[in-house]
């Protein structure tokens, strides 16, 4: 089978690559598999990120609309004070004057 020692060398050379060569795409393999995983995770990232950009530009507008409904109701309350007041001024000069 064997007949120098070159075909041994040969015969371990030839072993030597092919592990080598399995190891070689077995570290792609893993290398390729990992930058999918990242890829995912990205894009899981990015979608999140997505997601958020969109409920603080719907809070924004809540907000801006809440802010418009607050100065009517700032205005109604301010309004409702001002009435308060000259009812209890007239209900004062109405005390004033029966005491009197």
């Amino acid at each position: 089978m064997f007949s120098t020692s070159a075909d041994v060398l040969n015969l371990v050379l030839s072993l030597c690559i092919f592990v080598l060569t399995f190891f070689l795409c077995l570290a792609i393999y893993y290398f390729i598999a990992s930058v999918h995983k990242i890829h995912k995770v990205i894009k899981r990232v990015e979608i999140g990120v997505t997601k958020a950009e969109e409920l603080v530009g719907i809070a924004k507008d809540k907000l801006k609309n809440s802010a418009a409904y607050f100065m009517i109701l700032g205005e109604i309350a301010k309004k409702a004070m001002e009435f308060v007041r000259e009812k209890q001024a007239t209900k004062d000069k109405k005390k004033n004057s029966k005491a009197k």
